[in-house]
């Protein structure tokens, strides 16, 4: 996880972006398996948020799921709607951030 936690703003602030984006990536039934943490991994790297979908998981594995995604994948679990879920980690370099949180 990173180094800092995300306030009530911030959140509200990457839900609203996170509404324009597609699913960059589906998670079935196979569950949480190290293609999918390394796919996150890249697409968190290329975004800083990524919007994931669930396919065929009951509500009530989706929210344990959601936390082990964030642990597994070192990223902030920003929220979730029905069968989607947004994840957010600030690129390192800060000269490639494209979303300036408001701090």
């Amino acid at each position: 996880m990173e180094n800092f936690s995300l306030n009530g703003a911030q959140r509200k602030q990457l839900r609203a972006l996170g509404q324009l984006l597609d699913p960059a990536l589906k998670l079935g039934k196979s569950g949480l398996t190290p293609t999918f943490l390394s796919e996150l991994q890249l697409q968190l790297r290329a975004h800083e948020l990524v919007k994931v979908r669930f396919l065929g998981i009951e509500r009530t594995e989706r929210t344990a799921l959601c936390d082990n995604i964030a642990n597994g994948g070192h990223c902030h679990f920003v929220g979730s709607v029905g069968h989607t879920a947004l994840y957010y980690r600030e690129q390192a370099d800060p000269e490639k951030r494209a979303i300036d949180l408001e701090r």
